[in-house]
């Protein structure tokens, strides 16, 4: 891109920019359940890239505060985010389709009306459906930390996705990264501690505790066990 200044300027110019993924889709195999659940939640709880921007109350029918989460996995400690917080709309989004069913089975049998979810790369999804100034919080736990060296510019949190969803974030919103591999941590707090409009919630300007908020998952209670760590990252948007 080094003719031009920007993505944009480049879009503008009719010039296609390769983006690096952050992930890889490992389809997995879908059950029988999941494959159900998507087809007769996907009316009332999916959403789709295509909708363009969303409005949010007429999404949820109602003005709330707003949580979204990038890459929610299964499913199952965004819908008990969801079940905790009745007055909080919730948007997860996912890329691996077994992960969509199970979440959303474990919606509706939870019955859960604030939760909606995209099957779809998250870059793209706050670029063209999520309002600037709209999110209350925005939540990242557990990404894939692409141990290699070589792989780390394929991590998500880099200085230009964290202005792009600053965007997104209310005043004083939120930015909560979680994750259980400290040079991935360590890697978080570097980008966020240079990054134009945040301040950490640290008054050690570092690592949190977990908030009551985020459910603590089987696969970290058995980290811990085996002496593991996970650190909380919290960035408040100020401008």
């Amino acid at each position: 891109m080094s003719r031009f200044n920007s993505e944009e300027e480049a879009r503008a110019a009719g010039v296609y920019i390769s983006k690096i993924k952050s992930f890889v889709k490992r389809e997995g195999r879908l059950t029988k359940a999941q494959g159900s659940a998507i087809e007769e939640n996907w009316p009332s709880m999916g959403l789709s890239i295509d909708q363009g921007q969303l409005n949010l109350e007429h999404v949820f029918g109602r003005n709330v505060p707003t949580v979204l989460e990038i890459g929610f996995g299964m499913g199952k400690s965004l819908v008990e985010m969801a079940q905790n917080a009745p007055n909080t709309n919730f948007i997860g989004i996912e890329v691996h389709r077994p992960g969509i069913g199970a979440c959303l089975a474990s919606a509706q049998q939870a019955e859960l009306t604030n939760l909606r979810v995209f099957e779809h790369d998250a870059v793209e999804v706050l670029d063209k459906c999520i309002a600037n100034e709209s999110l209350d919080r925005l939540q990242l736990f557990f990404p894939d930390p692409w141990h290699k060296t070589r792989h780390h510019k394929r991590r998500i949190v880099q200085s230009e996705f964290v202005q792009a969803l600053r965007t997104k974030l209310k005043i004083g919103g939120e930015f909560h990264m979680a994750t259980d591999w400290e040079p991935y941590a360590q890697h978080m707090l570097e980008v966020m501690q240079i990054a134009h409009g945040f301040e950490n919630k640290s008054s050690s300007q570092d690592y949190l505790a977990r908030p009551d908020y985020r459910p603590i998952t089987k696969f970290e209670v058995r980290g811990q066990k085996l002496g593991h760590g996970v650190w909380d990252i919290i960035f408040t948007r100020t401008q």
